[in-house]
């Protein structure tokens, strides 16, 4: 059984678009969205890389 809410992670390597294809393809729909920065720390001091961006997903009833 799979789960009815989980969160889809953008990757490197893809698009926002993409990303929301790869959630339909698996059966589910965008119904939220959160950013969160990713820090390195370089000589002591936490400097930011990216955004990590995360689609909140439900899964599609049919």
């Amino acid at each position: 059984m799979s789960k009815k809410t989980i969160w889809f992670e953008v990757q490197e390597h893809e698009t926002m678009e993409d990303c929301l294809n790869r959630m339909q393809k698996e059966g589910y729909i965008a119904v939220g969205r959160k950013e969160e920065p990713l820090f390195e720390e370089i000589n002591g001091e936490p400097v930011p890389v990216r955004q990590i961006i995360k689609f909140k997903g439900n899964k599609i009833e049919k």
